[in-house]
Formats: C-alpha cells, structure tokens, sequence
C-alpha cells in the first residue's frame, strides 16, 4: 500500500509552527543585570574539499570512456543522419521532445563528465596494455600515455576542454531547436574526440587515421545534401 504525501506547504508550515514552539518554551531572556557571558564564534564553514572530501576514481580512462562518454556520444551522432538504401533515402533528425531530450542527456553528460578526466587514474585496467606490443602495434601503452600527460599536462586539458566546449555548444543547440547547427556540432564532437585519441591511443594506426578522415568528409557530404533540401 502506497502512503500519501503531505503536501509540502503543510510541511513547511509545519516546521515553522515547530520553530516558534521552541522559541517560546526555550529559557528567558537573561535580565538587565546578568552578567553577559561572550559567545564563541561559530565554526568556519569546511571548504570544498572538507566539503565534498576526496574525489576517488573507479575506473580507468579506458573504461570511463567507453562506458560513459563514447555511448553518451552516439546520442549527439545519431541525432542527424542521411542514410541511403535500396528503398531510398532516410533522414533522421529530431521531432518530439523525446528526442531533443536524448540529445540533451548525451550533451550534459560529456560535458560534465569529461571533467572526471582530470582525476588522476590509470589509463587502462590492470594488465591491459592495449595494442602496444609486436611488430604491428599501432597503440601506445598506458606508461607511454602517462608519459605524455606528465610530459604536457596543459595539452591534456586543453583536449579536455575542447570536448567539454562540444558539449556546451550542444546544449545551446537543444535550446534553440536549431536543427542544422547539430551536423557541425557532430563534425565538431569527431575532431574533439579524433585529435585526443590520435595523440594519446594510437598515433602509429595510419589506416585508422584515413578512416577517421572519410567519416568526416562524409558527414560533411550529408549535412549538405540535408541542406539543400
């Protein structure tokens, strides 16, 4: 059985009528003549740290990335496409509320988590070297990668802040319901994602390099073609 709630005005009203019952059935104001006793100062309020405490990572870069900003990335990807079949052409954009929220919610999540990467942690899990070893390696190795970090700590938050920016742009978009500004921000999201991976996973991957340049171009064709409808 499902209790119901009070609503929250009677709540309120509620404690308010509490506070001044304590009020009136505290202590008497001391007399004229009662010897005034100095308080001591309230405590100072914990700062941010004290706060919140520390942040302790979970997970890897490798796992943060694949569990929550790459899926949170097909929500912005997906959102305008032109797809061409056998039965003709398909074109998908948002309509409905459902869909500009879907939008959003990949939006705000790379957005807000892409910060979590300035919490040190390790760039994969243990035991993971990723495709770093033999003759067709074309990955660095997470000691390679903390390497370059340490190397250049302000590259790093600068491609932090780069995808944090497409994040941002994206909301705005939700905002406006601007749908063709969403192709650019997709183009905008590969290249942010692209230029980091390039120059912390796998620099030497040249076939993956071309790849990624043919997926662009190609989103380029399609947003244009939409356009011009």
């Amino acid at each position: 059985m499902t209790r119901e709630r009070a609503p929250l005005s009677a709540i309120v009203a509620g404690l308010f009528v509490s506070v001044l019952s304590t009020g009136a059935c505290s202590s008497p104001a001391p007399s004229a003549n009662a010897t005034h006793t100095p308080q001591a100062p309230a405590p100072a309020m914990p700062g941010p740290n004290g706060l919140w405490g520390d942040l302790k990572p979970i997970v890897s870069v490798k796992e943060l990335m694949r569990d929550m900003l790459d899926p949170a990335s097909d929500f912005i990807f997906d959102a305008v496409k032109v797809e061409f079949t056998k039965k003709g052409t398909i074109e998908t954009k948002p309509h409905t509320e459902e869909d500009w929220e879907r939008i959003r919610f990949g939006a705000v999540t790379i957005a807000e988590g892409v910060y979590l990467l300035k919490i040190p942690r390790p760039f994969a899990p243990a035991g993971d070297e990723n495709n770093s070893t033999g003759p067709d390696a074309t990955e660095l190795s997470p000691s390679q990668i903390k390497a370059k970090l340490e190397a250049d700590p302000v590259l790093w938050n600068a491609k932090i802040e780069a995808l944090r920016n497409v994040g941002l742009e994206v909301m705005e978009i939700v905002k406006s319901r601007k749908v063709d500004e969403l192709w650019d921000a997709g183009d905008n999201l590969d290249r942010a994602c692209e230029t980091c991976h390039i120059q912390y996973w796998y620099p030497g991957d040249k076939a993956l390099l071309e790849k990624v340049d043919r997926t662009i171009q190609k989103r380029f064709e399609e947003s244009q073609r939409a356009r011009q409808k």
